[in-house]
């Protein structure tokens, strides 16, 4: 890009006239990386704060679903999503399933399922909205 400022005298009084040639996809292209960088960061920090979260609400008996959460961050178009998702396997079943929402035993039986990850999330998201709000309404 090519910036021309140039001052013109006319009856006293200065004039400045500017032109610019070529364009700005490079500075673009700085700034798009950059926003991107700064959305990374904070989607980091909630994805974190949610793995805590739900680490810790998860019902234990040996832990091993509490410390199997981890969250992903997906970039699509010019979207982003962030999930938190869970290993822990039983019999290729997800264990968080058969615990938020119970399972049959073995003997016939039914063990209930318990709502952890709604009250484990919903604190994380309340503070994602507050957040965000907050950055909106920033004057």
């Amino acid at each position: 890009m090519l910036l021309d400022v140039r001052k013109l005298t006319l009856r006293g009084d200065i004039m400045i006239k500017v032109t610019q040639s070529g364009n700005f996809n490079s500075a673009e292209k700085f700034l798009k990386k950059n926003r991107d960088t700064i959305i990374l960061s904070v989607l980091n920090k909630y994805g974190a704060l949610g793995v805590r979260s739900l680490a810790v609400g998860t019902p234990t008996s040996t832990g091993a679903t509490a410390e199997s959460w981890f969250y992903q961050i997906e970039k699509k178009n010019e979207q982003y999503l962030l999930s938190w998702h869970n290993t822990h396997m039983a019999g290729g079943i997800p264990v968080v399933i058969l615990l938020q929402y119970g399972h049959a035993t073995r003997n016939g039986g039914y063990v209930q399922g318990i709502d952890f990850i709604n009250p484990a999330i919903r604190p994380v998201m309340e503070q994602i909205a507050t957040d965000a709000w907050k950055e909106i309404t920033r004057v």
